[in-house]
């Protein structure tokens, strides 16, 4: 599939010290793709030379196909960029802002308001008159950050921690104006602290530490490379808690884990994913006569895949790039 992003062998230096030490990243057109890592990572700094506001110390970086060190201007055409920092006028409303922004980028008055009328509608905020954007929602706020930078239709948009301070509804408002972009054709890179926006929105999740690319996949793929799904049982009787963690084990898989939790005890067993091992597993105990109170399947999340990526302890798991 064609690359709107293609990364090849990107450093950046800053004191003699790589913050971006031969990074490799392609981001197909039309797809979501997720820069994560902790603070520090570089991931804005990736940022800046993926939009031309930094140049890059070595390697190849091409954005909508065209080279950013050797023409950066025509990149700026093709690309939209929401910084962390509300880009709004607060006194303005929203079209308002929005006309302002489509006049400075050289359209005239008349195609000004229809693209201004367009993109309101897009992000959801047509209904919102000449209501001073101060009176706005965080959700409301980032959401027309957001349509600014579409003024001139962007092949690819870059967004820096899209949703950082707003509350879940702001968040979610957010999620579903990128949703509708990606539909429409637009490509999205975007970098996030929040690891549950990257598993609703990313076709694909890149992490970074250490200046390198640590791990690349779908969220799925992240999850799964780190170990299976998790057998969450509660049995009633406290004393059998290791009798059915054995019991467990043997059915289902190696290494179970008991925890006491409440009145029961809760008996934790790594599995593989197969047809019919939680019957199997609960068909078990029933026939040794261990009474369970609760079972839940709980799929490895992309926080725990994150966490021991990037764990303190500097671990690494390998995943297929």
């Amino acid at each position: 599939m064609e690359s709107a992003i293609s990364v090849t062998g990107l450093i950046k230096r800053y004191g003699g010290k790589a913050v971006l030490d031969g990074v490799d990243l392609q981001v197909a057109r039309g797809s979501v793709c997720a820069l994560l890592g902790p603070n520090g990572a570089a991931k804005t700094t990736a940022v800046r030379i993926l939009t031309t506001l930094t140049r890059p110390d070595g390697g190849r970086v091409e954005v909508a196909g065209i080279d950013v060190v050797r023409r950066p201007r025509e990149v700026r055409r093709r690309i939209g960029l929401i910084g962390q920092q509300p880009a709004v006028d607060d006194v303005l409303g929203a079209r308002q802002n929005l006309v302002l922004f489509a006049r400075l980028h050289h359209l005239g008055r008349r195609a000004a308001g229809i693209r201004a009328d367009d993109l309101l509608e897009q992000v959801g905020l047509a209904d919102t008159g000449t209501t001073p954007v101060r009176q706005f929602s965080g959700g409301m706020r980032r959401r027309l950050d957001i349509a600014a930078g579409l003024v001139l239709a962007p092949e690819v948009l870059f967004l820096d921690e899209p949703t950082i301070g707003l509350d879940p509804a702001g968040r979610r408002d957010v999620w579903e104006a990128i949703r509708a972009l990606v539909a429409s054709g637009t490509t999205v890179l975007l970098t996030t602290q929040y690891l549950e926006e990257a598993e609703q929105l990313a076709d694909d999740v890149c992490v970074l530490d250490g200046g390198r690319v640590v791990a690349r996949g779908t969220p799925r793929e992240l999850t799964a490379a780190i170990g299976g799904d998790r057998l969450e049982l509660v049995v009633t009787d406290p004393a059998r808690a290791r009798e059915a963690a054995l019991l467990a084990e043997q059915v289902a898989a190696p290494g179970p884990v008991a925890d006491a939790v409440g009145s029961g005890e809760r008996v934790v067993v790594p599995l593989a994913r197969r047809r019919g091992v939680v019957g199997d597993v609960v068909r078990a105990l029933d026939e040794a006569g261990i009474a369970v109170d609760d079972v839940v399947l709980r799929p490895t999340t992309l926080d725990e895949a994150y966490l021991k990526i990037t764990g303190a302890d500097d671990a690494r798991t390998e995943v297929p790039a």
